[in-house]
């Protein structure tokens, strides 16, 4: 399956794996991925259902308190909105893999390329447009005088554009290779085929340090730097709450670390095995049961980072009290609500979208 050989999980559906730079040798040594595979055909459904119940629930709620109580008149809303829809996207491919694991693939050759090319899309652009809201964050806050002059909506939109072209071009190689077909024993497939396995195994490669230096490794220098300066800039303020703001800060960057550095170094550690001429298969073993629990821990923020990112604003708080003092009358008592403050906070400064 192209989204987890790929990531580093060889051969998910058979019971054998090899090293393709072992070709050129008279023997192959051949590492038995039967426990493996077993492992990952019942913890992976279970956490793809899980990951796409939660990303609809929560970037669902997300985009309508975006259509119920905002517009798309500000650049923060304008990313967010790019943001939860990546997530949806990714989610949206998500039962097809599961379903997949607990059988074969039943979908047909286009939908083949098209799930796994908007996996990975999702994906990547969810990345990206977390790191932007981080950068344009960081404009608003530590530069608010000369942002208010260029944070202007044909900022955001042309932004957006660069991010979803990187992503697309990043995912192209799912359109190239990905192809559906007959396994002997595991019936229809989709995976990679067509090229030779030199050719293949070279992209794969690429795919390993694309990953952890343009998703991983600059998302997370970008993350830091900026919300160390908005930490500077805050200190030096006369800022009410100002340790509640700094307190939510260093939980952002703390989960985001978290969350994505063990996955992130199990496929650095891929990367390094599949250059090796030697197959050590106990140590492949290992990676392959590391990966598959940190890519669903990474992949579990990944859709439930447009909760995370905006509800620890004032503002995003209070359309939601309204909103469950709307659904649910019964809790209206028990919340503190106030339509004018909302307004207020809204019109309140040229960052007011990032007050903490």
């Amino acid at each position: 399956m192209d989204m987890f050989d790929d990531l580093g999980i060889l051969d998910l559906l058979e019971n054998v794996t090899y090293n393709p730079d072992d070709v050129v040798s008279d023997s192959v040594k051949l590492c038995r991925k039967s426990n493996v595979n077993d492992f990952g055909s019942k913890f992976n459904p279970a956490f793809c259902y899980v990951n796409f119940f939660l990303s609809y629930l929560g970037n669902g709620l997300v985009l309508y308190i975006i259509y119920k109580y905002e517009k798309l008149n500000s650049v923060t809303n304008i990313f967010l909105l790019n943001l939860v829809l990546s997530n949806i996207l990714f989610a949206t491919s998500l039962p097809f893999w599961a379903t997949y694991h607990l059988s074969e693939w039943i979908f047909g050759d286009i939908l083949c390329k098209l799930v796994s090319s908007a996996y990975f899309i999702g994906f990547y652009s969810s990345i990206l447009f977390l790191t932007l809201m981080t950068f344009d964050r960081y404009l608003a806050v530590v530069h608010a005088v000369a942002a208010a002059k260029s944070r202007k909506r044909s900022y955001a939109f042309i932004s957006s554009v660069v991010v979803w072209c990187i992503s697309i071009i990043a995912s192209v190689k799912e359109l190239v290779f990905q192809k559906v077909w007959k396994s002997n024993s595991n019936g229809l497939v989709c995976e990679e085929s067509g090229y030779s396995e030199s050719t293949m195994a070279l992209w794969r490669l690429v795919t390993y340090y694309q990953q952890f230096l343009v998703f991983f490794l600059l998302p997370l220098f970008m993350v830091s730097y900026c919300y160390i300066s908005i930490t500077v800039r805050i200190m030096s303020t006369r800022m009410r709450d100002k340790c509640r703001a700094i307190k939510l800060i260093f939980i952002i960057i703390f989960t985001f670390f978290l969350c994505w550095t063990p996955y992130n170094v199990v496929i650095l550690l891929r990367a390094i095995q599949s250059s090796s001429p030697d197959v050590d298969c106990t140590y492949s073993d290992k990676l392959d049961y590391a990966l598959f629990v940190t890519r669903n821990v990474a992949y579990l923020y990944c859709c439930i980072s447009p909760v995370f990112y905006t509800f620890v604003g004032k503002k995003f708080q209070s359309h939601f009290k309204r909103l469950l003092a709307k659904k649910i009358p019964c809790l209206r008592r028990h919340l503190s609500l106030s339509s004018q403050s909302t307004r207020s906070t809204s019109q309140k400064t040229p960052h007011s979208d990032y007050e903490y």
